[in-house]
């Protein structure tokens, strides 16, 4: 079978990145679009919006086994986010984040998140939470490192539930996962 897509544009990318997923091995067959470096093809209309829906040319992407399958092929590169192939690169928009964490277990010491896309995340040195206050409105923007620079926005009620779970070091209030200790709020922010 050739890695050369028979269709362009959506359609294209789809074949490509299932293609690409059933030869990948790990967890949920992700492929090793690190690896990958097509040339750029120009830019998909796909959008990203901040509350984890994807558009494609202004209509929401229905199917969700397509979200995911398109979830596996997003790379981050510094001019931005791309739908990577072994034979495609094409650039979208993403307004945020490209990824909702919308859950938080604790198990054991570690805080394991899921994603809007089925990934499982474990928070941790290597997966990190960051928290950002929005300049526009003062309020909290959450995030977990997810994979090779990908985050997901914690959404509000799994933040909810990690400002429960706070402690204190020192003056900061934070969360532990996997020996990494994460603030989650400024001095004095939640109530002692």
């Amino acid at each position: 079978m050739t890695d050369t897509p028979t269709t362009s544009g959506l359609e294209g990318v789809a074949q490509a990145a299932q293609r690409a997923q059933a030869g990948a091995a790990g967890a949920r067959g992700l492929p090793p679009v690190h690896l990958w470096h097509p040339a750029h093809c120009g830019e998909i209309d796909i959008r990203i919006r901040k509350d984890g829906v994807w558009f494609h040319e202004g209509t929401p992407i229905g199917r969700e086994a397509l979200v995911r399958l398109f979830s596996t092929v997003l790379r981050l590169d510094p001019d931005g986010y791309h739908l990577v192939t072994p034979v495609e690169k094409m650039r979208i928009t993403v307004e945020d984040a490209p990824f909702i964490a919308t859950r938080v277990d604790r198990v054991g010491d570690t805080l394991v998140f899921l994603t809007n896309v089925g990934d499982t995340v474990e928070a941790g040195p290597e997966n990190r939470i960051r928290v950002e206050i929005d300049p526009d409105t003062g309020e909290p923007r959450p995030y977990v490192h997810v994979r090779r620079g990908l985050e997901a926005l914690i959404a509000r009620p799994v933040f909810y539930e990690l400002a429960e779970m706070a402690s204190l070091d020192g003056d900061t209030w934070g969360v532990r996962s996997n020996g990494a200790f994460f603030p989650i709020a400024p001095p004095g922010a939640l109530p002692a």
